[in-house]
């Protein structure tokens, strides 16, 4: 059985390294984040993109796959400027 988690984009790098580390030393298959905006819970926090957090994720990891559950169009123009 393959396994997968869900880390949320809400740590700064110091602490979401190890996070993204330790992920995959419990022998998660994979792991994935939002690249959405905040949930209401989490509105006074940070709250990271998930491309720049799934680069950096890729960056400590070396087996794990990384992916978003939901990555939004919109704010993103298909036509470069």
């Amino acid at each position: 059985m393959r396994l997968s988690t869900v880390i949320l984009p809400i740590h700064r790098w110091a602490e979401g390294q190890k996070i993204w580390r330790r992920a995959e030393d419990l022998g998660f298959h994979a792991a994935y984040t939002y690249d959405h905006l905040s949930w209401r819970s989490f509105r006074d926090g940070p709250w990271f993109g998930a491309i720049p957090t799934l680069t950096a994720a890729a960056t400590v990891t070396q087996s794990m796959r990384l992916g978003t559950l939901v990555t939004s169009v919109k704010p993103r123009s298909p036509i470069a400027d």
